[in-house]
């Protein structure tokens, strides 16, 4: 039990040797790396920082560096670093799970590892370290990442103006936008009216956000090709089965590393920084003036064609 104990709550150091195959793999480590991030959740772990401590270990192939003193030859520790910051980098998580998951599958794809133990650790949610571990093989996740990585679509972006809504002619933008072959997902604007104002601007952006899902839920309504969708894993999926979809921008907004640069309320270029996070391969603003539209391009980041304007 001691044993046990020891090999549990110790650095993933001790759980590896404690698993290791024959023949035995030389391992590289990063201990007690700290980093402060927003993380979480639960509400009162939105809009604030945390430490979070990170451990890792990495089994690597035999390699002739010993020999031969050359720094190519290894997995560099920077790996692990990097491996961390990218994923923080990449978007705000909920879960610890699936940060060490994440983590632990950007370390696998360099050819030298073979085995990754991911330890992470809340050092500020209670009297003690709160925390999971982790440990994936080479074996297990080059087989998903092959075959997740094929197929990737590049998406149009088509922002809907309240006036167009409620134009005769939506309908027949529709059928255009169906019958394309590559995806379209639609973006809406709030209500014209309507919504309750508050002092606070997280309550104010979590309002504003509900009530955009909600003429998205109305417009989905209104033609059942119209999916509306609120999460990276949706949007992969509508656009590789050639769904027509609506985005609810609750979840990618406020999960977003990388916030809008503008007030949710702003309807248009809400489209254009949701266009350039994706990396859409365009941009299509319908029922809102042309000036409007080329003034949209910055939020874009690199977005092709930036914005085609409709009657």
């Amino acid at each position: 039990m001691v044993c046990d104990l020891k090999q549990a709550f110790g650095h993933p150091e001790l759980r590896a040797g404690a698993t290791a195959r024959d023949p035995l793999a030389d391992r590289i480590s990063l201990r007690d790396h700290i980093v402060t991030v927003e993380i979480g959740a639960f509400q009162q772990e939105r809009g604030t920082t945390q430490r979070v401590c990170f451990n890792l270990v990495v089994e690597v192939a035999p390699h002739d560096a010993v020999q031969s003193d050359d720094v190519d030859r290894i997995l560099s520790y920077d790996t692990l670093t990097e491996a961390v910051a990218g994923e923080l980098a990449a978007e705000r998580l909920n879960l610890l799970e699936t940060l060490a998951d994440r983590i632990a599958r950007r370390i696998l794809l360099q050819p030298q590892a073979l085995r990754c133990f991911v330890r992470i650790e809340k050092l500020d949610r209670g009297p003690g370290a709160l925390g999971v571990e982790i440990v994936r093989s080479k074996d297990v996740v080059g087989k998903s990442s092959e075959s997740t990585s094929s197929n990737v679509c590049k998406p149009l972006v088509v922002y809907i103006s309240n006036a167009a809504l409620a134009s005769p002619h939506l309908p027949g933008w529709i059928d255009d936008l169906a019958t394309r072959p590559d995806p379209a997902i639609l973006c809406v604007d709030l209500p014209g009216h309507g919504l309750p104002r508050v002092e606070s601007a997280m309550a104010q952006r979590r309002i504003d956000l509900l009530a955009i899902e909600q003429t998205a839920w109305a417009l989905a309504s209104r033609d059942r090709r119209c999916v509306v969708v609120g999460t990276r894993t949706e949007l992969d999926w509508a656009m590789k089965h050639g769904q027509l979809t609506v985005w609810a921008p609750s979840k990618i907004v406020l999960d977003s590393v990388e916030r809008p640069p503008v007030g949710v309320s702003h309807g248009p270029a809400l489209a254009a920084w949701f266009a350039g996070q994706i990396n859409a391969a365009g941009l299509v603003v319908i029922g809102e003036p042309a000036a409007l539209v080329e003034g949209l391009e910055t939020l874009t980041h690199g977005v092709n064609d930036p914005g085609i304007p409709c009657p």
